[in-house]
C-alpha cells in the first residue's frame, strides 16, 4: 500500500469536493496528472491503481476503462464497496490537486441504500428467474424471426415484427448484461452482452456511451446521450443565442421522432465500429484505447460484418435488387429504432427535469468562487422519471424504472418494481423531486412539451439564470 494511503483516500461525504493537496502528499509517492494514466492505470478519489494483474470478478470489461478517472463509475457500480475493496488494487501514484464535482455519502444516500437493501439483499440483486424466462423469450423470438428473414425473405410485416424484437433484446437482455446485473457469473454477463451486437449494435461502444451517460446524467458537457443527436435538434437547453441552436430547433418537437428513426441507418454507417472509440464518450474526455479495447476490435468487427450480411446483403441476393426489399430493410431499422429510441429519450427529457445538474459547481470552477460539489445520487433522481409499473417493465426491459435504475444501475432490472416505493418515500423524506408518469402517454405529452421548449429556449424567458429579471 502506498504511504499515507489511508489519509488520501477521501470520502468527501461532507458536500464538498474531495482534493488532494500538498498536505496530503507523501513526497515517497509519486504525482502524476489524469492526462498521464497508462492504459492500464484508473483515478479514484485522486489515486491511481494499476489494474493490469488486478482479477476483477466483474470480468475484464473492467479494462474498457483504462486510462481515465473512474471514480464515479466506480461508486455508481459498486454500492456496497468501503476503502478496504480499493486496498485490493496496486496503487501506483496519486493525482495532485484532485477535484470531483460529485460528493457521496450523504444521508440521503446512506438512508436509501438502507431501506433498498433490506429489500435486496446483498448477492441477489442479479436477474432472476423471472427475469431469465423473459430474456430467453425475446432471444428465442429474435432467432426464430432472423430465421423467418432468411428463409421466407422480406415483408413489410415481418420488417416491422422483426425490428421490434430487435429492441426488444436490446432493451430486455443486453441492458442488464452490460451494466453486469444479469448474473454474478462474468461469463453469462460477457455472452448476453453480445445482444447489443447481434441487433446491429456493439457492446464495447455501448458501455463506453451508456456508462458515461448514467454518470454524467444531464450533465452539460459530459452526457454523450444530451448532446448526440445535434445537430438535428437539441435534448440539452441550451441558453437563448448559443451556438448550438438554429432556426429549425424551433420545429424540433414536430419531427424529432422522425429523426429518431434513424438510429440504426446511423449505426450502420458508424466508423466507431472500426476503432472502438465511442464518438460522445471521446467529447466526454474518455479515452479509449486500453489494451483490452485494441483486442475487442476484431471482433466487434467480425460480428457487424455478420449482422449487415444476414439483414442487408442476403435479402438482395435472395429476391434481387429491389426497392421493395430495400424499404423492408429500412422498416425494420426504422421499427427497431423508434421502439429503442423513444423509450430512452422519455427517460430524462420532460418537463422539470435537471437538465445541468452541475451547472452552479461549473460556474464557480470559472469564476475561482468556492465550489460545493454534487450529491451524486440526488442528481440521479431529479434527471430522470418513471412511468407504468410491472407490465411496463416486462416489456421495457425495466427502462419505465429509470430513477431506480439510474440509482442501481447494477441491480437486476426485476427487481426495480419492487424498490420502488421505497426509494419514493425516501425521496419524499429527504424533499429529493421524483417524477413519476402512471402511464407512458402521459410521459411522452412531457417529453413533447420539454422538446418544444428546448428548441424555442422558452425555458430561457424571464429565466433567473439568464440574468434578466
Amino acid at each position: 500500500m502506498a504511504p499515507n494511503a489511508d489519509r488520501l483516500r477521501n470520502r468527501h461525504g461532507n458536500g464538498k469536493d474531495a482534493v488532494v493537496t500538498d498536505e496530503t502528499i507523501s513526497t515517497e509517492v509519486p504525482t502524476r496528472t489524469l492526462d498521464t494514466l497508462k492504459g492500464c492505470e484508473v483515478c479514484i478519489d485522486g489515486i491511481v491503481y494499476d489494474i493490469s494483474d488486478f482479477d476483477h470478478p466483474g470480468g475484464e470489461s473492467l479494462n474498457i476503462f483504462g486510462g481515465n478517472d473512474v471514480t464515479v463509475q466506480y461508486k455508481m457500480i459498486h454500492p456496497y464497496h468501503t476503502d478496504k475493496h480499493l486496498e485490493k488494487m496496486k496503487q501506483v501514484a496519486i493525482v495532485k490537486d484532485y477535484q470531483c464535482e460529485f460528493t457521496f455519502g450523504s444521508e440521503f444516500e446512506r438512508e436509501l441504500k438502507r431501506e433498498v437493501f433490506k429489500i435486496v439483499h446483498r448477492g441477489r440483486e442479479f436477474g432472476t428467474n423471472g427475469w431469465y424466462f423473459r430474456a430467453f423469450f425475446y432471444i428465442g423470438l429474435y432467432f426464430y424471426l432472423q430465421y423467418r428473414w432468411l428463409t421466407q425473405g422480406t415483408s413489410w410485416q415481418l420488417a416491422i415484427i422483426y425490428g421490434i424484437s430487435q429492441a426488444f433484446i436490446g432493451l430486455n437482455v443486453q441492458h442488464d448484461a452490460n451494466h453486469g446485473a444479469a448474473s454474478k457469473n462474468a461469463w453469462v454477463n460477457n455472452v448476453l452482452g453480445l445482444g447489443a451486437d447481434l441487433i446491429g449494435g456493439s457492446k464495447w461502444l455501448w458501455m463506453q456511451q451508456h456508462w458515461t451517460h448514467h454518470a454524467f446524467t444531464n450533465h452539460g458537457e459530459k452526457d454523450p446521450d444530451a448532446h448526440g443527436a445535434e445537430p438535428f435538434f437539441l435534448f440539452h437547453d441550451y441558453p437563448k443565442g448559443h451556438p448550438a441552436r438554429m432556426f429549425i430547433h424551433r420545429f424540433q418537437a414536430f419531427y424529432f421522432l422522425f429523426v429518431l428513426a434513424g438510429y440504426w441507418l446511423s449505426e450502420m454507417t458508424n466508423p466507431a465500429i472500426w476503432d472502438l472509440k465511442q464518438r460522445g464518450a471521446m467529447s466526454a474526455g474518455l479515452r479509449m484505447d486500453s489494451d483490452y479495447t485494441v483486442r475487442s476490435r476484431k471482433y466487434a468487427r467480425a460480428i457487424r460484418a455478420y449482422y449487415m450480411f444476414v439483414h442487408i446483403v442476403y435479402p438482395f441476393l435472395k429476391q434481387g435488387l429491389k426497392w421493395s426489399v430495400f424499404g423492408n430493410i429500412m422498416l425494420m431499422g426504422a421499427s427497431s429504432s423508434l421502439t429503442l429510441a423513444v423509450l430512452f429519450a422519455l427517460s430524462h427529457n420532460f418537463e422539470g427535469a435537471d437538465r445541468d445538474p452541475t451547472l452552479l459547481y461549473d460556474d464557480n470552477k470559472k469564476t475561482g468562487a468556492e465550489r460545493t460539489s454534487v450529491d451524486w445520487y440526488k442528481m440521479q433522481v431529479e434527471t430522470s422519471c418513471t412511468y407504468g409499473g410491472f407490465i411496463s417493465g416486462c416489456l421495457t426491459g425495466g427502462l419505465n424504472f429509470q430513477v431506480e435504475h439510474h440509482l442501481f444501475p447494477r441491480m437486476s432490472s426485476a427487481w426495480y418494481p419492487f424498490i420502488a416505493p421505497t426509494v419514493r418515500e425516501v425521496c419524499k423524506k429527504h424533499n429529493v423531486k421524483y417524477a413519476f408518469y402512471p402511464w407512458v402517454f402521459q410521459n411522452m405529452v412531457s417529453t413533447v412539451k420539454y422538446m418544444n421548449a428546448a428548441g424555442t429556449g422558452d425555458h430561457w424567458i424571464n429565466s433567473p439564470y439568464s440574468g434578466k429579471l
